[in-house]
């Protein structure tokens, strides 16, 4: 079973997209990502299943796409975490068209909807599974202010008969960019507040956001941030660093809760409201290539309706 890993602190070092670009165009090109080969994952990996009758489980996870080094087995590492915890609904950024296309023929072979977020060298993604959750229709929000051209996908769905509003994005990179990040956390928050209090509205992405621009902003009433809601546990906290994950094999030690999760729980008398009831962070075991799926660990939360 993965075990929870947690690094030191210490300065903060950037490793925006044009450092990924860099990096990838250091190596070779990939061919077909074949993600039908044996799971290079470790060997003693338990089966997980998260999916029940009652509760909507959720992974979101920045993928590292922009990095080729091994994107093939960690495309197949990513595949052998969504096997074990069979999430209902899965929350992609750093998608890169070479992954999509594969993880898309994947995808669908084990019964999941595909959305895309953009068409550009990198963009955010969404597996909705088919037998759990209905797509009703998606849409681009764009961010009037993005250097990186970044966005907000938004699906809403159908999840045990009651539509549900699922968002994901990647927020601005690099330290510099916190204002463009605070715009975006504002538009972001301002959908899941002016959503219709009869919906449930669950958002989760890379928002590269530090705890001080979170405080700048702040969360509007009714809005959860999940982790803080379960109690702050430190072994979830944070889900980028460069000690307990080597893949960016950067010197200086730091680490940062980059990926975050928001509910906005329904409030209309008479209908289900979503609450937070598990989180965990998965993609914590090497594969035998020596790397990580991501160069960030993935969180997978489960909700329960009240």
């Amino acid at each position: 079973m993965e075990k929870v890993l947690d690094v030191e602190v210490s300065p903060e070092r950037e490793t925006g997209p044009k450092a990924k670009r860099k990096k990838s165009e250091g190596n070779a090109p990939q061919g077909c990502i074949d993600l039908t080969e044996d799971s290079p994952t470790c060997s003693n990996q338990q089966q997980q299943q998260t999916t029940t009758t009652d509760k909507l489980s959720v992974i979101s996870w920045n993928v590292d796409g922009l990095d080729t080094d091994n994107l093939a087995n960690r495309a197949r590492g990513l595949c052998s975490v969504l096997v074990s915890y069979k999430p209902d609904v899965v929350l992609l950024q750093e998608l890169i068209p070479n992954y999509i296309r594969n993880l898309k023929k994947w995808a669908v072979h084990k019964g999941y909807t595909v959305i895309e977020g953009g068409e550009g060298d990198y963009f955010t993604g969404m597996l909705l599974k088919n037998s759990r959750v209905t797509l009703l229709e998606s849409e681009i929000v764009t961010y009037p202010t993005t250097k990186m051209t970044r966005n907000l996908l938004v699906a809403k769905v159908s999840f045990k008969g009651q539509e549900l509003w699922l968002m994901t994005s990647h927020y601005e990179s690099c330290k510099e960019n916190g204002e463009e990040r605070m715009e975006q956390l504002r538009l972001v928050m301002q959908r899941m507040r002016e959503a219709p209090d009869n919906i449930n509205v669950l958002f989760g992405g890379d928002t590269n956001l530090r705890d001080t621009e979170v405080a700048k902003v702040g969360l509007p009433s009714g809005v959860l941030d999940v982790w803080e809601h379960l109690g702050k546990q430190e072994q979830c906290r944070y889900t980028w660093g460069t000690k307990a994950n080597t893949n960016r094999r950067i010197p200086q030690i730091c680490r940062f809760r980059f990926d975050r999760v928001y509910l906005r729980p329904a409030t209309s008398e008479g209908v289900p409201h979503l609450a937070p009831d598990h989180m965990a962070l998965v993609g914590l075991q090497k594969l035998h290539c020596g790397l990580y799926p991501s160069d960030h660990w993935g969180i997978l939360c489960s909700f329960s309706s009240e």
